[in-house]
Parts: structure tokens; C-alpha cells; sequence
């Protein structure tokens, strides 16, 4: 652990769902995690007790939601209601993944807008900031009626291929959605940037349409923020060697690698696939294509900068 952090009113607390990365986070402070332990009764109910003093505290609870998405919420909102009884001075969420950040519009009829529940939620239970990372869409900040802090793994993801300095390299986005995204990373490694061109049939269905783009005899970079049954991603990979690229790797800030996902990567044309650990991985998605890199040091900036009422907007560059 580094030197130990000197404001003790600063309280790093952790619940279920990613633990490692909280005692990462809490090592990068130089603090230790919180005491505090979550059950559960035999029925399901959660219980949850903070084991130390609190009380005028500034409370940083870490959390992403993340499968299982509704136990994880749950947790959440109760560890909100526990700081709030126990006089914490200020309940900020640390919330690497934002689960249900899709479902963000409507974009059928009777369509509900789930990810602005969960912000309400937040709210409702007394949370007073949001740190979180990647959101799916950039306009869910406007969902919350308190401070966000959107961190950004475009850079993290940057600096890790511009290491392996690659000869003539192209960013391209899988989709039309994630252009800006694409076009942060090829400005950073001064590459060009190319788009997939998809129409999706149904929910989780991929159909690749066309590239736009030179890819021909590049090394193909493409990006996107969740990879969720992996469709679209390893679709795309092979579309673009069928179409010239020499090489296609993969990269993404939030690994959900749910159902098919694991096999369809193993058994596609991506030579690696680079993901943060935002959401953990378990054991059984241990591949040798996959290369983790840790948000740690980031998000623990962010809580310090928080803390100290410091710009963190200096750690998106």
C-alpha cells in the first residue's frame, strides 16, 4: 500500500460485485477498504451492517452493476439508506459500470427508460455524486440532478497500443453509434479511423453490412464500450479481414461477456481482445486472447480529486 492517505474523513467502502478492483482503488488512495458486511437472509432479503463510525464522513462506495444486475442495485441502494441513518457527510457512488445504461430512450412504443430510473433510484435513496466510467450514452449525465463524473478508458486503451507501436494502424468503429468514441482513440494514435456499417435484426443479432474506410493490408483496431454476447465485435473482426486487414484486435471498457460470448471471441479472427476491469471476469473467461488493464488508478485519482475539490477533468486528457 502507498503512504497512507491523510484526510481520515475520507471512507472507501466496497460491496459484491467487484471487490478486487475497490481494494485496488483503496491501495492507489493509500487507505484501507471500509469494515462493513454484506448478507443475506435465508428468504434473499439483503443485510447489510457498516462495522465502523461514519458519521460525518465523506463516503465513497464502490459498486458496479453488473451481473447479477438487480442483487447488485439492490445492495447499492441499501448501503445508500445505511451511510445516510449512520450521518455521512457525503454518499458518492463509484460506479465503474452503469448496468441498464442501454436501455437509455425510447425507441419502440411503451418502451420504459430504465436507465433513468436507476438514476433516480440513486437520488431518491440520498446519494450525492455519481463517479462512474464509459457510460453507454454520454447523455445519461443529464439523467441525475447531482454531480457526475464521467471518466473516460479511451486513454488507458490508447496508451496500452500505442506501446506495441504498430506500423500502419486503422481505429474503426463497429458501429455508427460509436464514432466519437472511435475518433478519440485514432486521434490519440494518429490513425485513421473506419466505421461498420450494421443493421440489427433483433436485440443481440449482429448483420454486418459494409466497411467505410481503407483497411486494406492495415492492422485494424476496433472499439467499442460494452461487449456484451460478443455478436457484433467478432462479426465485424471477421468482416474486416475478409475485406484486407492484416490484423484485427479488439478492445472495450466494460467486459459483460454473457452467453456466447467467450467462444465466439476464441473462435474469431481478433487476435487479442483488451478490456479493463470494470466488471470482473470470471475465472471460466480466462482466455489467451484477453489482456485486462486495471481502472484503478484512474478512479482512485478521481475519488482524491473529488475529495480535495480538485479539476478531474485534467484526467481526461
Amino acid at each position: 500500500m502507498t503512504s497512507g492517505y491523510k484526510d481520515q474523513s475520507l471512507k472507501v467502502f466496497t460491496l459484491n460485485s467487484n471487490r478486487k478492483l475497490a481494494e485496488e482503488i483503496a491501495n492507489h488512495i493509500g487507505t484501507t477498504l471500509g469494515e462493513c458486511t454484506v448478507a443475506a437472509f435465508s428468504d434473499g432479503e439483503i443485510q447489510i451492517n457498516i462495522e465502523e463510525s461514519i458519521r460525518g464522513c465523506d463516503v465513497y462506495v464502490v459498486q458496479s452493476t453488473s451481473s447479477p444486475v438487480n442483487q447488485h442495485i439492490m445492495e447499492l441502494l441499501i448501503m445508500i439508506d445505511a451511510c445516510k441513518r449512520a450521518s455521512a457527510r457525503s454518499i458518492n457512488i463509484v460506479m465503474p459500470y452503469y448496468g441498464y445504461a442501454r436501455q437509455d430512450r425510447k425507441a419502440r412504443s411503451r418502451e420504459p427508460i430504465t436507465a433513468k430510473l436507476l438514476a433516480n433510484l440513486l437520488e431518491t435513496a440520498g446519494a450525492d455524486r455519481v463517479i462512474t466510467l464509459d457510460l453507454h450514452a454520454p447523455q445519461i449525465q443529464g439523467f441525475f440532478d447531482m454531480p457526475i463524473d464521467h471518466l473516460q478508458g479511451v486513454p488507458i486503451l490508447s496508451d496500452y497500443f500505442e506501446k506495441k507501436n504498430f506500423e500502419d494502424i486503422i481505429v474503426v468503429s463497429p458501429d455508427h453509434g460509436g464514432v466519437t468514441r472511435a475518433r478519440k482513440m485514432a486521434d490519440r494514435l494518429k490513425a485513421p479511423i473506419g466505421i461498420i456499417d450494421k443493421r440489427r435484426p433483433r436485440p443481440n443479432v449482429a448483420e454486418v453490412m459494409n466497411i467505410v474506410g481503407n483497411i486494406e493490408g492495415k492492422t485494424a483496431i476496433l472499439i467499442d464500450d460494452i461487449i456484451d454476447t460478443a455478436g457484433t465485435i467478432t462479426l465485424a473482426a471477421n468482416a474486416l479481414i475478409e475485406n484486407g486487414a492484416t490484423e484485427v484486435y479488439a478492445c472495450c471498457t466494460h467486459p459483460v461477456l454473457s452467453g456466447p460470448a467467450i467462444e465466439r471471441i476464441e473462435n474469431s479472427k481478433i487476435k487479442e481482445l483488451v478490456i479493463t476491469n470494470s466488471i470482473p471476469l470470471e475465472t471460466d473467461k480466462y482466455i489467451d486472447k484477453i489482456t485486462q488493464l486495471s481502472v484503478a488508478p484512474l478512479i482512485g485519482e478521481a475519488i482524491i480529486r473529488v475529495h480535495e475539490m480538485k479539476s478531474v477533468s485534467i484526467l481526461f486528457d
